[in-house]
């Protein structure tokens, strides 16, 4: 017996001693008064209460010792036990640790040991010193599904269990070996099908200049590159259509494309037709996302349609986290037809029709083409019978330019509102038409859209990002030459001849003179058409130049760009011009860019200012370089020749910057 048992005996044993002396003393007065009180025999009373005495003392005395026997036996068996369960934890094939509350090590088995690779012991380390995961945060339980760790090509989930002992709290942390399962998984997610549609976006325009001979030689060179790559992919590739294809190939080669920036488009934008050579370009759309397969083809497909929207020669990359854009440096060629106009127009009308008011609207800031574009959707609108309200700012210095005519003609007399009472006019059957601009962010009453049950969108600037608003319709078409080109072509589908009012016709032709650069850029066929047919409905060139003639005061906020110009990479030019500058400094910076474009050996230009508490630009091309793609990744937009951007809370010198930058990542990319 060890000498911790026997001083525990006789410490209870003497306790039983005191309590059977105050048992017995207890009982020799009872004994007493008995004796006193009645006539019962002193001696008889007295052996009576010796014997019970006796029989409760011997009871208890064997009770208690069976009970210290057993305990006794307890603790012997004790540290055997522990050191027992310590052995066979130590034995497990699964690693175990034991940390105190600040994550030092007090405990490990072998398996821990051995996974980390040290040959010395770990007792007193850190935890962190071994675990990839912020221990404190691990051990509180923040991540109650366990945290994954690797230790080289092994992969682990961690998990920790709180185990309170006297007073003071101590975590065994459990490893779970995962590495079978996070392969499959990564297998499973590199194999998982991914959905491309491609097609050939401007070979049909191509052909009507090309002989048979060529148009079957460009399509079959191009189907042969696509096939080499698709196989270079591991994919299955299908032509469902004339020039159109359909490519599953497994996610896991998505990487690659993208790391190279979808090569294949260069490889057949060197397929040259024609006596001019020109290239071929294609579009493509792409998804990663959706559980099954005609959730991934609607959203592959939906993907292609946005970057045909933008102009085409570009992939359109739809993942979890949003769209992505790779591509789009060809200018778009003209492809719309009549055809398309008059199913526009008709949809277009239906809506009107069956809405109970309708609302206009254009980008802020509004310029010619915006404002022509409105008057001429209002003009729809009453040839259908409907009463539309355009939502424009009245203090704008455009507005004031072009619309002073219209402020007295009697079915314009109250068809002009501001923001806050166009709030008040939305219902449940309002339709909102969008023109000039399809980012929704920047129209002239953000508010309203977002309030719309119905909206559509008629728009030539390239599409930047999706709309979360479901669209009712969108005519989005980048190879127009601005918004009154289209409002134009389906108004002449719509209207009976003379339908318009000359001063529309003046508007819209103004628009289209402003975004063509008096039809020197961004013009073909459809656009000529177009003007061909607001001359018929009256529109006066020698008016229309009215509007586009400056006073003093713009003559000079555009001259304060001229004495700040810097060249940068040899053939872009950069003004920027110093002090703040207001709303009206906006047409000047675009006037600045275009002149500069008049720079020999400048191919596009960028006019800086600041407005407010942001730093606006305005970008031209002169169709070599893609100025939308520039600014969009600085958050702006356009077309390929012009484009804009708003860079909020940020300096002129450091906006530069930035441009530069966006400048160079677009250079360098070739």
């Amino acid at each position: 017996m060890s000498n911790k048992s026997p001083k525990k005996t006789y410490r209870i044993s003497r306790t039983l001693f005191f309590a059977s002396l105050s048992a017995g003393a207890l009982l020799f007065l009872l004994h007493v008064l008995l004796c006193w009180l009645t006539d019962a025999s002193p001696l008889a009373s007295g052996i009576s209460l010796l014997a019970a005495y006796a029989l409760t003392v011997s009871v208890t005395v064997f009770l208690d010792r069976a009970r210290l026997t057993r305990q006794a036996e307890k603790e012997a068996h004790l540290p055997a036990l522990g050191n027992l369960m310590l052995e066979m934890l130590g034995k497990v094939d699964a690693p175990y640790l034991i940390t105190d509350e600040r994550g030092s090590i007090i405990w490990y088995n072998r398996a821990l040991l051995a996974l980390t690779g040290r040959q010395d012991s770990l007792y007193g380390f850190a935890a962190d010193a071994f675990f990839p995961i912020r221990m404190a945060e691990f051990l509180r339980g923040e991540s109650p599904e366990g945290v994954q760790v690797s230790f080289g090509e092994r992969s682990f989930r961690a998990r920790a269990y709180l185990m309170p002992v006297t007073g003071k709290n101590f975590y065994l942390t459990v490893l779970t070996e995962e590495t079978a399962l996070v392969a499959v998984t990564q297998r499973a997610a590199e194999e998982k099908p991914v959905l491309a549609y491609i097609v050939l976006d401007n070979l049909e325009e191509l052909a009507k200049y090309l002989r048979g001979e060529s148009f079957r030689s460009a399509t079959s060179e191009i189907e042969a590159i696509l096939k080499r790559w698709a196989a270079g992919m591991d994919a299955v590739l299908t032509e469902y259509d004339r020039d159109r294809y359909m490519m599953i190939f497994p996610a896991g080669r998505l990487a690659a494309c993208v790391a190279e920036k979808f090569a294949v488009f260069d490889e057949i934008r060197n397929v040259r037709v024609g006596e001019n050579s020109m290239p071929v370009t294609v579009s493509m759309g792409i998804s990663t996302v959706g559980d099954t397969m005609p959730e991934r083809a609607k959203s592959a497909n939906a993907a292609l349609d946005t970057a045909l929207q933008r102009g085409g020669d570009q992939v359109a990359l739809r993942t979890a986290e949003g769209l992505e854009f790779y591509g789009g440096r060809t200018k778009t060629v003209q492809k719309r037809t009549k055809v398309r106009a008059r199913i526009i127009s008709g949809e277009l009308c239906s809506l009107i029709s069956s809405a109970g008011n309708v609302l206009i609207m254009g980008h802020r800031y509004p310029d010619f083409d915006s404002i022509g574009a409105c008057v001429g959707v209002a003009r729809l609108c009453m040839f259908c019978g409907v009463r539309a309200k355009i939502v424009l700012s009245r203090s704008d210095a455009n507005v004031q330019a072009c619309l002073g005519k219209l402020w007295n003609m009697e079915e314009y007399e109250d068809i002009f509102v501001d923001s806050a009472s166009g709030l008040d006019l939305v219902r449940s059957d309002t339709l909102l038409i969008v023109v000039d601009v399809n980012n929704l962010e920047i129209v002239e009453a953000p508010e309203i859209a977002a309030n719309v049950q119905t909206l559509a969108v008629i728009d030539h600037h390239r599409k930047t990002v999706d709309a979360e608003h479901k669209l009712a319709l969108s005519y989005i078409e980048p190879s127009a030459s601005s918004a009154c080109e289209l409002i134009a072509e389906i108004l002449e589908q719509c209207l009976p001849q003379g339908g318009m009012r000359k001063e529309e016709a003046n508007l819209m032709l103004s628009g289209m003179l402003l975004d063509t650069k008096q039809f020197s850029t961004n013009t073909g066929t459809r656009t000529f058409a177009a003007a061909l047919y607001l001359r018929g409905e009256g529109a006066n060139p020698g008016e229309v130049q009215r509007f586009f003639k400056a006073d003093l005061e713009e003559f000079v906020r555009e001259a304060r760009f001229a004495s700040n110009v810097v060249i940068y990479r040899q053939s872009i030019a950069i003004a920027y011009c110093d002090g703040e500058g207001d709303a009206s400094d906006r047409v000047a910076a675009a006037k600045a860019a275009n002149k500069l474009l008049t720079v020999r050996a400048v191919a596009a230009s960028f006019a800086l200012i600041r407005i407010g508490d942001a730093v606006h630009i305005s970008a031209r091309s002169d169709g070599s370089i893609n100025v939308q793609l520039i600014l969009e990744s600085l958050g702006g937009g356009g077309h390929f020749d012009s484009a804009g951007a708003q860079m909020s809370a940020r300096s002129v010198g450091d906006a530069m910057k930035e441009l530069k930058a966006a400048i160079d990542r677009y250079m360098d990319v070739g």
